[in-house]
């Protein structure tokens, strides 16, 4: 009775394609924006902001950008902690080689390197598809992995191998390094994420969207209408691996401070390809739900269980986590390929006829 488009008359076209057409969608969302912005940052714990909402965020942008490549132009990936590495290092290099340039200005230039990454080892999608073109990006993976031990010049030849995040400031503020406060870090990476996001949706909308769902539904039928092949692939993996970039610029610069290579192994790849499709592929909100899922979810285990009187050690904490996401994927596969994003779209149209299902 309250989520109703009865008496929401659309009078242009813009109205009509709009991404939030009906009116109690835009107060939800301005709701949630505001909660996020103006309360959340200045309630919150600490804890909350740093080891929940920050690095949500994060995987929440990178599961976007596996989801254009995957979701939305149908060429399955294994790389993508890979490319974040890529956008990772890139980062460093550019902060230490320009220390007085903007941070968020190098953190989103990172992920051009990310994208010419990408495009090297996506040529090979031109030619192979499905379970080859893993195998492919898979490689990708492990080379990627194997510079970041092996090329000294990509860490500055840093004894340890391992790169950091140097204090930068901007306005004043301190946005990254060991004095960076966790709401100032915590509202920059919400920025940039909620632009990314907002640029990808319009993107997928559009021209460059359409021709990317054209190949990922059939590639021989999308060539013979006009879309060209070369162009849609490369595009797809340019614009996921920009995405990835930054993401992987982010996790380090406002999340960890300090990476080795082992943090963008294959057990990252998986993780944000789990989170996709648990979340929902070819759905920018299922990006969140999954991201959102698969981190809380040992955090939630490891609170919850002892309240309820189960003893579980730590270190199972984590292989109980790798069980129910196993089994939820199993789950979403047989019933409900389209993930937690589908189930909310139909818990939406539910309720926009409840209590008359008739209508």
């Amino acid at each position: 009775m309250f989520y109703r488009e009865a008496g929401q008359y659309k009078s242009s076209y813009e109205a009509d394609q709009a991404v939030f057409p009906l009116a109690q969608d835009r107060i939800g969302m301005a709701s949630i924006l505001v909660l996020a912005a103006l309360i959340i940052p200045f309630i919150a714990s600490n804890f909350v902001l740093e080891a929940i909402l920050i690095p949500f965020l994060i995987l929440a942008l990178a599961t976007i950008g596996l989801n254009v490549l995957t979701g939305y132009a149908g060429q399955l990936s294994l790389g993508t902690g890979g490319f974040m590495g890529a956008g990772a290092y890139a980062c460093y290099k550019l902060t230490t080689s320009f220390p007085d340039a903007n941070i968020i200005l190098l953190i989103l230039l990172s992920g051009f390197c990310a994208a010419a990454v990408g495009l090297v080892f996506g040529l090979p999608s031109l030619r192979i598809k499905g379970l080859y073109l893993a195998v492919a990006t898979l490689a990708a993976q492990f080379f990627l992995e194997w510079c970041f031990i092996r090329i000294g010049w990509l860490y500055n030849y840093n004894v340890s191998g391992a790169i950091d995040s140097p204090e930068r400031r901007m306005f004043g503020l301190v946005l990254t390094g060991p004095n960076a406060s966790p709401v100032t870090r915590y509202l920059t990476v919400l920025a940039i994420v909620l632009g990314v996001t907002v640029l990808v949706k319009n993107l997928v909308r559009g021209r460059i969207g359409r021709s990317w769902m054209m190949i990922r539904d059939m590639d021989i039928a999308a060539e013979l209408m006009g879309i060209r092949p070369l162009v849609a692939k490369l595009s797809a993996f340019a614009v996921s691996s920009y995405i990835c970039g930054v993401a992987g610029a982010m996790f380090v610069f406002f999340y960890l401070g300090s990476v080795e290579p082992a943090a963008f192994s294959i057990t990252l790849s998986f993780q944000i390809l789990f989170m996709a499709i648990i979340g929902g592929l070819g759905s920018l909100i299922g990006c969140y739900f999954g991201a959102a899922f698969l981190w809380i979810l040992p955090i939630f285990l490891r609170n919850v269980l002892p309240m309820l009187g189960i003893d579980v050690g730590a270190e199972n904490i984590v292989h109980l986590t790798s069980m129910i996401v196993g089994v939820l994927i199993i789950l979403f596969l047989i019933w409900e390929p389209h993930g937690l994003a589908r189930l909310w779209q139909v818990a939406k149209e539910k309720l926009r006829v409840w209590p008359f299902p008739y209508a």
